[in-house]
Parts: C-alpha cells; structure tokens; sequence
C-alpha cells in the first residue's frame, strides 16, 4: 500500500478478500485485471498488514488531536478507526489459515514448526515497522507454534528484541509493546532471523509467504518440498504463487491457503479426480 488512501482501501481489500475466499474467487485476478486500466494502475493486492507506520500513525493522530487538542467531543471520526482496526486483524486471520491448512494435513498448530518468509511491512524493503508479520508471529505463538523467519532485508527484528522493555507514558511505566496483547510472547524476545532460507525450510510443516520479496518469487515447488523434506502446508499471504505453483504443491502432497485466493479449492479438487483417474 502506497498511497495516503490505503489505510482505507486497505481494510476495503480486506473485506473482499475474505469475500473471495469464501466464494471461489481469485481476487489476485480480478485486480490483476482492474488494474489494466490506466486510472486504477495502483491498486492494491491484500495482505498481512496495513502497509507502512506512517498510515495508521497518521489517521490515528487526526482522530485523537481533533478530540485531545481541538476539544471536540462527538464522533465524527467514524471510518478512520473502524479501517485501521480491520487491518489490524489482517495478520491474525493469515495465522488462522496457518491452522487450517495445518488441520487439513492432520497436524496441529501446537508445537509445528513454522517458517515465516517476510518480516517486512512490504516488499523488498528493510522496516519492520507496523509489519501484518509481527502479528503473524504472535498469534502462532499464541496458538503453540513454533515460529522462524527469514527475510534476505531484515538482520535484526527489534519490535521482538525489545519487546520487554517500557516506555514512560503519563508518568507511569508501560509497555509499548504488541506483546501485551497475546499469551506465551516472553520466548519471542529472543527470536533470530534465519539467514539461509534453504536450511530454515527444514523440517518444517508450514511456510508462510508473508511478504512479496523478488528473492521468493520465483521459488520452485519441488525445490521446496525437498528442502522442507515432506510435504508441508504452504500459505500464500500476498498473491505470490500463481495457478501452476498452486497446482503442482497439491500434486506434491502439500495443502495450499491464501488470502484472498478462494479459487484454491478447485485447484486442489482438479488434482485429485486427476489423481483417482490414473
């Protein structure tokens, strides 16, 4: 997200994303084919998060000075907190298709190993700030998963190596921190980013594509799966995999989710009649 609209437009793709989800749609191609059209060359595609810091900042200013220092007490303000809250549960709703592709293998969320691909808040930058992968993390962890990250921009990941420190706010101490918003996060303080992706894909049973960096575009299905070593759940968060990457994970014996993909299923039924026709 990109421009000064997309903390708005943002929890609109929100909306249509789950839409699509739940009635067979692709809701890549549909924008894919919106964006043919000159004037709507910058929409967006959904994801995990909101898009940047300074999106949720900023609205959330206006809202709290137009009450705080200008004095008004109605609530005139309405849309703007209602659409940086739906993009604040973007992530959580990435860690439950995470369950639900793990539950469809037959595997549980507590205890899998998890490897999150993409801490950023977009792609192929470095910033963690405001990132939908932070939320991500926490609600797997507070689901029982075990949780590793990789993203070739990021070393250090300080939303969770500070987590535990305190902020002065009114006088008094408190956190500033996600973290007070979700069970089991005291380990998380201690979270590495994985350098190598290739060994962090080991033995793992989920892979979360949580961010559209170049470096996981064009990752091969077989490549992975034999880096994994079995097959495993993959999650495709931001429109990453097209229809034949889709299709030939299900052939590999993976289960695929993503957000905004509802077209999934009918992939996945393809490869099985094909399958009970041999």
């Amino acid at each position: 997200m990109r421009s000064s609209w997309s903390w708005a437009s943002g929890s609109s793709v929100q909306s249509w994303s789950l839409f699509a989800e739940r009635n067979g749609v692709d809701l890549k191609k549909v924008i894919g084919a919106i964006k043919t059209r000159p004037t709507h060359s910058n929409m967006i595609f959904p994801g995990p998060g909101i898009g940047g810091y300074c999106l949720p900042k900023d609205g959330g200013l206006g809202v709290w000075a137009y009450k705080h220092i200008m004095g008004w007490d109605d609530d005139i303000f309405k849309i703007t907190p209602m659409a940086i809250d739906i993009n604040d549960t973007r992530g959580l709703h990435a860690a439950q298709l995470v369950r639900d592709a793990l539950r469809n293998m037959g595997v549980p969320i507590a205890a899998a190993d998890v490897l999150l691909m993409g801490a950023s808040y977009r792609e192929d930058v470095g910033d963690t700030r405001y990132s939908g992968s932070e939320l991500i993390v926490r609600k797997l962890k507070e689901m029982g998963a075990e949780t590793r990250v990789h993203d070739p921009y990021v070393k250090h990941w300080f939303e969770f190596k500070n987590q535990n420190k305190q902020t002065v706010h009114d006088g008094d101490f408190a956190p500033h921190s996600k973290a007070s918003f979700f069970n089991r996060q005291s380990e998380l303080k201690d979270l590495e980013m994985e350098p190598d992706l290739m060994k962090a894909m080991k033995g793992v049973k989920a892979i979360v594509l949580a961010v559209r960096h170049e470096p996981y575009l064009d990752l091969d299905p077989d490549k992975v799966v034999k880096a994994v070593g079995r097959p495993c759940a993959i999650v495709d968060c931001f429109c990453v995999l097209d229809d034949e990457k889709i299709r030939r994970y299900f052939e590999l014996g993976c289960e695929v989710k993503g957000m905004g993909r509802g077209h999934i299923q009918r992939i996945k039924e393809s490869v099985r009649k094909k399958r009970k026709g041999r």
